[in-house]
């Protein structure tokens, strides 16, 4: 990231994004993170996201949309048919109604494990509270420490067995250090966080060149395992992936060229790529940007 100094409520909704407490901010008319597409209080497509999924994956849709949640965190409930055991991937931010929700929709099935994309609070800041309201000896597991809640970690090529479900960990570092997806080849699905997301592209934290090998690796696995369909954590599903993570790797080659072009015509920091690179986009995603913008100038630091 740029060494700018981030305004103070412009840090504290970056703070707050995905938590019950952003939402209930935003009725009051002050949320700088709001998607411009949002109005207060709605879920956006939330017909349309919400309880899609596939033959053993649900989607429950948290009720947490702005500019950095796209229409809110899609919490995902996985389990075989018939089984009395599922697992719960990313229960999303610290709101009882949402959590509580979670546990109506998995019904009378237990819970058997909790897992975690990646860190961000709008992913990661139930799971606990989750873990207990779901009974005793529900662990969460993460890839970094800090988020876990029991003994078990995860690490590529963990298989995850629960209820008869079988997922497979792959780590993919690029939008954080700590991205994870899920791999359920019973029904052809990756489920990949925000590294892919339904539309749109995604904000890095990490390295480019981090990114673009996990964007590689996604696309040669979309092909040798005739993945049918990528499960994000924000927005719809992906029932191309292939073409999905070709425009993805096509987008950041294309936006890193630009950025090339931005430092040869004189632009020096983040902020002033943003300038010229985005200019045509909406201002208030330009701090957004400027993070991707300096994992872009780092690569190419890297690269003399």
């Amino acid at each position: 990231m740029s060494g700018r100094r981030v305004p103070l409520g412009e840090a504290l909704a970056r703070r707050l994004a995905g938590t019950s407490a952003l939402r209930h901010l935003d009725r009051f008319g002050w949320n700088p993170l709001r998607h411009p597409d949002l109005r207060s209080g709605r879920m956006g497509r939330m017909s349309e996201i919400d309880g899609m999924g596939t033959e053993r994956a649900t989607c429950v849709l948290a009720p947490n949309p702005s500019m950095m949640t796209l229409d809110g965190t899609n919490t995902w409930i996985i389990g075989e048919p018939g089984a009395d055991e599922v697992a719960v991937v990313d229960p999303g931010p610290d709101d009882r109604v949402h959590l509580a929700r979670i546990l109506e929709k998995v019904g009378d099935r237990r819970v058997g494990v909790v897992l975690l994309t990646h860190r961000h609070p709008d992913h990661a800041a139930g799971a606990a509270r989750f873990a207990g309201m779901a009974g005793a000896g529900v662990g969460v597991r993460a890839l970094d420490p800090r988020y876990r809640l029991g003994d078990e970690g995860l690490a590529e090529g963990d298989v995850i067995t629960t209820g008869g479900l079988e997922l497979r960990v792959l780590e993919i570092p690029g939008h954080t250090d700590d991205s994870v997806a899920f791999w359920l080849p019973a029904d052809r699905a990756v489920f990949t966080g925000d590294t892919v997301l339904g539309y749109g592209t995604t904000v890095l934290e990490g390295r480019l060149g981090d990114y673009l090998s996990t964007l590689e690796r996604l696309r040669e696995l979309a092909g040798e395992q005739d993945v049918a369909t990528l499960l994000p954590g924000h927005g719809p599903r992906i029932d191309d992936p292939a073409g999905a993570l070709d425009g993805y790797l096509a987008h950041r080659r294309e936006r890193l060229a630009q950025v090339e072009e931005a430092v040869r015509a004189g632009a020096r920091t983040a902020r002033e790529v943003v300038e010229i690179v985005y200019a045509d986009v909406d201002r208030k995603l330009w701090p957004a940007a400027e993070w991707s913008v300096q994992s872009q100038l780092d690569y190419l630091d890297e690269r003399g």
